[in-house]
């Protein structure tokens, strides 16, 4: 009996592989892949990452530092969310000729618009450098000195390590600074977009729908990355051509069923899945409650304004997004955390991670951490909330005081490196804020500091607040600095920095609505922002002790480093879920879902004409399915921000969908992964080639691409993995 016993126990754990976790692409040989293998995969590690070959990998660029995409043809075309592009096609916009309510296709290479700034960066080798980057800091006792020794370490080797002219080393940290890597990338800058749906389609729901499920929203869009005639990155011109890459993705017409494999390939921007319990009670109980409030009177302002004037509607569209998107994900994240009881569970690791150093003998090394944790965050706890408030109010969401802080950094240029300095960042500021006043309301703003700065005054930590916001009418100090300020359009910030740096500081130093961010700056910079970095200094030196305690002491587990912006890899399977009791969410949504949530003329849920047509002809073209149109589907793939656009990939090595999002109830996967709950969003392949062919005919892009039946053949053998 014992040894049937033990042969179930390692039956079950042999056929059920571990699903959460942001693995490193060049470290998965070994448990990673025989989990994958265990989840149905049927490509090897080679054929997502290497060095020597094309691979997976090199399909996958990291889209303009904040999202992913993925090379989806032989002449450069990529993919990604519609809300990563959103900026691009709402710059592109006019009242006259608005993408965003419209959307646009490029029936021609010489119709694609150019991009200033914008880049996607492709990931060229991964190597280990931690012996090199930690070099001479093992006798330093100073954590202030050993970071930087590191970062001298890490100037040094990004400056001497090989690579092209055209490539750039970058190092990373992981695992609280236990390990650093290598990354070897290029970057390309003449990126053009090449179609977009229109908002009603790639923003359906919004922001009612944003972060939930079920989910209707086909949120991509397509760009096309140009090159020199010797396919390496270049600066915009006529005479570029499209990129050839090393590797593109093959799609899958043959959709995805429960329990499929998925492999999703990106980005992830951050996560903080070791903190200890007393941190994530302080996320739960004191800085997400104020974040939340605060943007959530911005919203309400905003949107208010949106509904009522269309042309406040494109002003506001990219920047309301932006505001709402973690405004809601705090929200679920504290649900989350709150409902998995996180911080219990927590605690009760701890309780074991104490034995665990008591059995190892490490008491010295390790014993005192979680006590030096709950003191130090103890201490750390009004001057974090007393940052939050000074980066939600004034830097975030409050648009006058945003610029007035960008003013105030220019004083203290000139103080610290004297006039040529100043100038410089002066005259680049000038030019650079141009485009922001093109989407700035005062109207709006005037509103939202309103709302904003009565919150500042009666809930910030008491102890920072400046003396003018003392029992402060906050109607009446949003008229006098609207009215008076010079900060509330272009023409007045020009004249405010006319003259030499003397002139311009005493402008400045004139103005009310300088001087109302001069007095909450200074008061930040001296009272609260030197004693937070000394004790998140002192966390930072505890957590990275603390992690390598984790890898030292958890031998029976493996443990993924947090997310940095560096490329990983998650997968899972395909899989539905019950949120709550009698409540059960299937993994896909369809067409009819669109339909049922309809509603004409709705600033979230209307429906362009012509997919009604399609819908009520059921013309789906080889799209569909048994006659429906698939739209969307989840998985346990572990993401969060950065991810999107990240495409989800099948058993072999296809392109089945596009990630753009996470269940509501499992936000909270940034600090504590829960397998039962947490699923990510993603837009099925097929609904994003119905939209391009049957919708808007684009039939000159759908021809650009390798389109394939995996499930209705025999599998590929290795070497015959589509490759360029």
């Amino acid at each position: 009996m014992k040894i049937l016993k033990l042969f179930l126990l390692l039956f079950v754990i042999q056929t059920q592989a571990q699903q959460g976790g942001m693995w490193i692409p060049s470290l998965l040989k070994g448990m990673n892949e025989t989990e994958m293998k265990n989840l149905g995969m049927k490509m090897s590690v080679q054929d997502i990452y290497d060095v020597n070959q094309s691979s997976m990998k090199d399909a996958v660029p990291h889209f303009n530092g904040g999202c992913t995409s993925e090379v989806i043809s032989p002449k450069g075309l990529i993919l990604t969310n519609h809300h990563c592009g959103y900026s691009q096609i709402q710059s592109h916009s006019t009242v006259e000729q608005d993408y965003l309510t419209d959307g646009f296709w490029a029936y021609k290479m010489e119709d694609e618009l150019p991009n200033e700034g914008l880049t996607v960066t492709f990931i060229v080798k991964i190597d280990d450098v931690t012996v090199s980057v930690l070099e001479g800091t093992a006798t330093l006792t100073s954590e202030a000195a050993k970071q930087k020794k590191i970062q001298e370490n890490i100037s040094a080797l990004s400056n001497s390590l090989p690579k092209e002219n055209w490539q750039e080393n970058k190092i990373r940290t992981f695992y609280e600074g236990n390990q650093y890597m290598l990354f070897v990338t290029e970057t390309f800058t003449d990126v053009r977009l090449v179609g977009a749906p229109p908002t009603s389609i790639g923003k359906f729901g919004s922001d009612t729908d944003n972060w939930v499920w079920p989910r209707h929203t086909g949120d991509f869009s397509l760009f096309r990355i140009y090159a020199d005639k010797n396919n390496r990155p270049a600066a915009y011109s006529k005479d570029n051509v499209p990129y050839t890459p090393k590797h593109f993705l093959p799609i899958s017409l043959d959709g995805v069923a429960e329990d499929d494999f998925t492999l999703v390939f990106g980005y992830p921007g951050k996560t903080n899945e070791y903190l200890p319990s007393v941190a994530i009670e302080q996320i739960v109980n004191e800085l997400n409650p104020a974040k939340i409030e605060i943007r959530d009177k911005a919203l309400k302002v905003a949107d208010s304004f949106m509904r009522k004037d269309n042309a406040i509607k494109i002003q506001y569209a990219s920047k309301y997004a932006s505001i709402a998107n973690y405004w809601k994900k705090w929200i679920g994240e504290t649900q989350g955390l709150q409902k998995s009881n996180a911080v219990a569970v927590k605690e009760e690791s701890e309780k074991a991670f104490q034995q665990k150093i008591t059995k190892a003998g490490k008491e010295k090394e390790y014993g005192t951490l979680l006590a030096d944790f709950d003191k130090n965050y103890k201490e750390i706890a009004p001057y974090a909330l007393a940052r939050d408030y000074f980066t939600e109010v004034v830097l975030r969401n409050t648009e006058l005081l945003s610029t007035g802080y960008k003013l105030y950094q220019l004083e203290q240029v000139y103080n610290a490196r004297g006039e040529q300095t100043f100038n410089d960042r002066k005259n680049n500021l000038i030019t650079g804020l141009a485009d922001f006043y093109k989407n700035f309301n005062a109207t709006v703003d005037e509103k939202i500091f309103e709302q904003l700065i009565e919150l500042y005054a009666t809930k910030s930590p008491k102890q920072f607040l400046p003396k003018g916001l003392v029992n402060v009418n906050a109607k009446n100090l949003a008229s006098e600095v609207y009215t008076k300020s010079q900060l509330k359009n272009y023409a007045g910030l020009k004249q405010l920095l006319s003259g030499d740096a003397r002139t311009v500081l005493a402008n400045l130093n004139n103005d009310p609505g300088f001087l109302l961010v001069k007095e909450l700056a200074d008061k930040y910079s001296k009272e609260v922002a030197p004693k937070y970095d000394e004790l998140n200094l002192t966390i930072t030196a505890l957590q990275r002790t603390y992690m390598k305690a984790q890898l030292e002491l958890n031998t029976e587990s493996r443990i993924f480093p947090d997310a940095n912006s560096t490329l990983r890899v998650t997968y899972g399977k395909v899989k539905g879920y019950e949120p709550k009791d009698a409540t059960v969410y299937t993994p896909v949504t369809y067409l009819d879902g669109v339909m049922e949530k309809y509603i004409p003329g709705d600033y979230e849920f209307d429906v362009p004409a012509k997919l009604i047509d399609l819908y009520k002809t059921k013309d789906y073209g080889p799209y569909g399915e048994n006659g429906k149109m698939p739209v969307c589907f989840i998985g346990t793939n572990h993401t969060t921000g950065g991810n999107s656009g990240s495409p989800a990939i099948d058993a072999n090595g296809n392109l089945i969908g596009l990630n753009f999002d996470r269940v509501w109830e499992g936000t909270m996967s940034d600090i504590y992964y829960d397998p039962s709950i947490c699923r990510n969003i993603m837009v099925d392949i097929r609904y994003v080639l119905f939209i391009m062919d049957k919708y808007a005919g684009a039939k000159n892009l759908i021809s650009e691409l390798k389109l394939v039946h995996p499930k209705k053949i025999k599998p590929l053998k290795k070497k015959n993995l589509q490759k360029k």
